[in-house]
């Protein structure tokens, strides 16, 4: 699979906006605000983690990043820390999956931390200004899908002098070798 595009990041968070919006109107009568949303924060995490792996092309490790992700939601429902550090325990949990699925280095990774920092201010800025949990979703997904635009690996100066200068060592090796060839044959 190719990796997504912002147009798709921008659909996964309406659809899960709606989704997040439907379940909390529909729970909130019979088991109230606070334990909905404890079961909604993991329903979308879910879900945005089967369409990170539906997008990657890494094949391994789904079922022990499936796992443990599961266990994590368990534990974390099960101890019921704070909602706002219930809500960052899933949030670094989808950044850690992304950082391990997407990119291959430490740069991108942080980069994308600052996404999903940002992502957080989003979300606390529209619950609070509109009341909406729609909105609320539907601008932390909407800022999650900016991930798209951070390079898998950002390449080092060094890296690419060292390169150079490899380059440099053959192109002198061969026409040394050439040299010696023709010197010893005639």
């Amino acid at each position: 699979m190719k990796r997504p595009s912002f147009i798709q990041g921008v659909i996964v968070a309406a659809v899960l906006g709606f989704f997040a919006s439907a379940i909390v109107a529909t729970l909130t009568p019979f088991v109230g605000l606070g334990s909905v949303v404890r079961l909604v924060i993991p329903a979308l995490g879910l879900a945005y983690l089967l369409y990170l792996f539906g997008r990657s092309e890494e094949r391994i490790g789904r079922v022990t990043t499936l796992s443990l992700w599961g266990v994590l939601a368990a534990v974390t429902w099960w101890i019921a820390p704070p909602l706002p550090f219930y809500l960052l325990i899933h949030v670094g949990a989808i950044w850690l999956v992304r950082s391990l699925y997407f990119y291959s280095g430490v740069m991108p990774a942080l980069m994308d931390l600052g996404i999903s920092t940002l992502s957080v201010s989003a979300t606390v800025w529209a619950i609070s200004r509109s009341g909406s949990v729609f909105l609320a979703t539907w601008c932390f997904f909407l800022v999650q899908a900016l991930f798209v635009a951070i390079p898998p690996a950002i390449k080092s100066r060094r890296t690419s002098h060292a390169t150079s200068d490899n380059e440099k060592f053959d192109h002198a090796k061969r026409n040394a070798d050439k040299a010696l060839r023709q010197l010893f044959t005639q």
